[in-house]
């Protein structure tokens, strides 16, 4: 676990920080419309609060994929009152977006953390925006787009292919005058294409990313490969298989586990860090 990220001190029990999703979009694959009204995104992130969430991650685009664009207009439309009113009721945000125009409005409205899918590639012009804004970033590995349903046959092995990416990102980024310790960096489960290998992999190496010497994030809630581990097609049953994976994700050092459902996620986490205490007080 990190000294701090964004603010954020290190929990007393040494669990990882817990980061609440927000789609405020109709089609994101696990909640899509079920906070596409501005107040119902607020009341969520408002629960997510009082659930434990240390982070609320608000996002008006699909990542999905096969997603469509949407215009960078409808996206600010959507994401800044609900950034505004979390930021004001003392929430730290992040906001997940890839467009510079959106980081901006979403920041001046009390955004903390820039959330980029495309670690900073896809819009030239934000790179240097987080730079000037001295704010905490996660910088994500993706396979391909949303157009091509991120498969890039040509990546290679999925964990050395994260790692390297997330090494050159990271060099990128500082040599552009971002602070080393605003960065995150996320290794992409789920964006990797379908296949469970790719996606286990990552998971099962996360050590080898935390070397790099930066907070982790991981987000494997509700995603189509846990449906594929536990034999469900809905994705808002696939609590059990997110869970586990999400434990798993902590015990091999991940610092920020991205999550629908933060409420369980939390509880589990204090029961693994109990756990835990209890083995190192008897050793």
């Amino acid at each position: 676990m990190p000294a701090a990220f964004a603010g954020l001190a290190p929990l007393a029990d040494g669990r990882p920080w817990t980061m609440g999703i927000i789609n405020v979009t109709p089609d994101s694959f696990s909640d899509g419309g079920l906070h596409f009204e501005t107040s119902r995104a607020i009341e969520a992130g408002l629960r997510m609060r009082d659930d434990g969430a240390d982070i609320v991650d608000v996002g008006g685009e699909s990542t999905r994929p096969r997603a469509p664009d949407v215009p960078v207009a409808d996206e600010m439309a959507r994401i800044v009152p609900v950034v505004r009113a979390l930021a004001d009721a003392g929430l730290v945000v992040s906001i997940d977006t890839r467009r510079t125009d959106a980081m901006r409005a979403a920041l001046d409205a009390g955004a903390r953390i820039i959330n980029d899918v495309s670690a900073l590639r896809d819009d030239p012009q934000a790179l240097p925006l987080v730079a000037a804004q001295h704010c905490p970033v996660i910088l994500m590995y993706r396979r391909g787009s949303a157009a091509t349903g991120y498969a890039d046959a040509t990546a290679g092995d999925t964990l050395t292919a994260a790692r390297q990416f997330l090494a050159d990102r990271l060099a990128a980024c500082i040599a552009a005058g971002v602070r080393p310790a605003d960065i995150a960096i996320d290794p992409g489960v789920g964006f990797v294409g379908g296949a469970l290998a790719d996606n286990l992999a990552l998971i099962a190496g996360l050590a080898d990313l935390a070397a790099l010497g930066q907070p982790v994030v991981i987000g494997v809630s509700r995603k189509r490969f846990v449906g594929t581990i536990s034999e469900e097609p809905v994705a808002a049953r696939r609590l059990g298989g997110s869970l586990a994976l999400a434990l798993a994700a902590a015990a091999r050092g991940a610092a920020i586990l991205r999550v629908h459902d933060v409420r369980e996620t939390v509880q589990a986490l204090k029961a693994q860090a109990a756990l835990a205490a209890f083995e190192r007080a008897r050793s």
